[in-house]
């Protein structure tokens, strides 16, 4: 039974303070807030069955200062010397706060270790490089003297990626490298340095007339929830997909070229469409996340930028089976892809119509009224663009489509309100915290003919545990398959709890014939299931090549994708000080 109305919370409104593990954790604009709305919080309430008084006071907000006196940097002095006459003294630091600041991404479990002040390892020494010359250097510096190397880009990733296991320094690629280096509108394409923001390289895009001389404006055709915080080189060694995948690609489909610093000497891949050359050693470094080297520079298309030619709409299923079958013809149509294509099963359609404002609406009762049940049916959204008369033409076939298959008609009012907020969502992570509330996401690729089965044993594993909301959907989009993005929400305060629960997501995606990633890469999290799921002989090619590329292990060592081939402890190399003894 739903708990009687309680007056919301009292939301935190303060940006953390600079130097506190909350502005570490903190998703975003430290400025910037996203609230649960009333409708929401009501929702919450009665779905995790909490009493008022769960309410009353946030508990591990954060707010303490980072001081990590059982963290000190191991590094060598001399090995701190000698990294600073590289970069120069401004681009080096040893603060606890620095250390734990660029070690440190946005997983669940990472968020809920620092606000229980569980810190586990961290980096020795942070290094802002100003050019490739600099990497270059530290690598070659490192690599002699066997120190492992982190890379650090803008610091979005969910899966340990940036954990530094065996201790050493963290690269940041987006303090220096983040500038474009050449625009070829005859080409199409743009040359960048790794460490571009995604805000600050679609704004050059966009505007390329005035900044570039072009006759055309531009975009960059990747636009992942995380598009604000992640840098152009992080979307390629992570093989990351955007919101418009359909349309543009995901981030392996829009690189044509990189240059590579490795233990072993650097590559620069040729910018050509297609080659008979072999097997493409630009392909093996895409999504290599940072084993085999560091990405300096990416040659990537780009398209035009035509917004006035989207055609926004959005559709309302009976049911996610009827939503899908759909999708599955919209996909295998040959007319084009829409840029946008996201349908939700029946519990993230309930949880849309609140955020999106639609519920209690004239939309709402429409939707009810013509029998589209509560619980059952399934959310449409789609945008299509590109040239005028393409996007117009794939619209018109996805209206056929979905009048075909029994859809209901709400005009663009849906996805405007779901794009308006795209980017905002993962604030409302700070706020549900504060009260122990967990929302956390896993994806999977997988085909058709599987993609019911694989959606029902995820649901039927999440939905066992009481108290807990499992919400799917399916956003990029293939001739032969799609994605199935699950997010689960419950409350949940214990990290080992949260661990055991984790586990069996990966098992049950292994078990019933999803991929272990889509979009999210694999880092350290998902590693243990690499071997099964790829197999040995194919994780064995893998190894190989990072023997190959790095044959001192200093990459981005520790479990990284499950590739490390050397068994060896690197905390027992030279390299390390013993402080206990000073």
């Amino acid at each position: 039974m739903a708990n009687k109305k309680l007056t919301m919370p009292v939301w935190n409104n303060q940006a953390p303070e600079p130097g506190t593990y909350r502005s570490i954790f903190k998703w975003g604009d430290p400025e910037e807030f996203k609230h649960p709305s009333e409708q929401l919080f009501d929702l919450i309430r009665s779905e995790f069955n909490l009493p008022d008084s769960h309410f009353e006071k946030p508990e591990n907000e954060g707010f303490d200062l980072v001081e990590l006196p059982d963290h000190p940097s191991l590094l060598d002095r001399k090995h701190v010397e000698a990294i600073e006459n590289i970069v120069g003294e401004e681009n080096i630091s040893l603060s606890d706060y620095d250390r734990l600041n660029y070690s440190s991404g946005y997983a669940m479990e990472e968020i809920m270790e620092m606000r229980s002040g569980e810190i586990h390892e961290i980096s020795d020494l942070v290094v802002h490089p100003r050019h490739t010359d600099d990497v270059r250097a530290v690598v070659r510096y490192c690599n002699e003297n066997k120190i492992p190397i982190y890379v650090f880009g803008g610091g979005s990733s969910v899966n340990f990626g940036l954990r530094p296991t065996k201790g050493g320094i963290t690269l940041v690629m987006c303090t220096h490298m983040n500038k474009v280096i050449e625009l070829n509108e005859m080409d199409k394409t743009c040359t960048v340095q790794a460490g571009m923001m995604g805000p600050a390289y679609e704004s050059a895009l966009n505007n390329a007339k005035e900044l570039f001389g072009t006759k055309k404006n531009y975009c960059c055709g990747h636009y992942p929830q995380s598009f604000e915080y992640s840098t152009v080189g992080g979307w390629i060694v992570t093989l990351g997909a955007g919101q418009q995948s359909s349309y543009y690609g995901d981030a392996y489909d829009i690189v044509l070229g990189m240059e590579f610093v490795t233990p072993v000497g650097d590559i620069k891949t040729h910018n050509f469409r297609a080659t008979a050359t072999g097997p493409k050693v630009n392909d093996i470094l895409k999504g290599s996340e940072g084993t085999y080297g560091i990405c300096v520079e990416v040659t990537c298309k780009i398209f035009y930028h035509q917004p006035e030619n989207y055609v926004p709409m959005g559709f309302m299923f009976k049911t996610f089976e009827e939503g899908i079958a759909a999708a599955r013809e919209i996909s295998q149509g040959e007319f084009g892809f829409p840029g946008v294509m996201r349908i939700s099963d029946g519990e993230e359609t309930s949880m849309g119509l609140k955020l999106y404002g639609i519920e209690g609406t004239w939309m709402g009762t429409a939707i009810d009224l013509f029998g589209y049940k509560s619980g059952e049916r399934s959310l449409f959204l789609m945008q299509a663009e590109g040239e005028k008369g393409f996007a117009r033409n794939v619209a018109k076939n996805i209206r056929k489509i979905c009048r075909k298959h029994g859809a209901m008609y709400l005009t663009g009012y849906p996805i405007k309100k779901w794009e308006h907020g795209r980017y905002r969502d993962p604030y409302l992570r700070e706020d549900l915290g504060d009260y122990g509330l967990i929302i956390d996401t896993f994806e999977t690729s997988v085909s058709w003919s599987n993609l019911h089965n694989l959606h029902q044993k995820l649901r039927e594993y999440i939905k066992q545990r009481p108290h807990t909301m499992a919400m799917s959907h399916a956003s990029h989009f293939y001739s032969e398959g799609t994605n199935l993005y699950i997010i689960f929400f419950t409350h949940m305060d214990k990290l080992e709890e949260y661990r055991r629960f984790q586990k069996g997501i990966f098992e049950t995606i292994v078990a019933n014939g999803g991929s272990l990633s889509h979009h999210h890469g694999v880092g350290r999290m998902i590693a243990p299931w690499m071997e099964e799921h790829l197999g040995k002989v194919q994780l064995d090619v893998l190894k190989t090549l990072k023997r190959h590329f790095d044959p001192n292990n200093i990459m981005n060592p520790g479990g990284q994708m499950g590739v490390d081939y050397e068994a060896s402890d690197l905390k027992d190399h030279e390299w390390r000080i013993d402080w206990k003894k000073m």
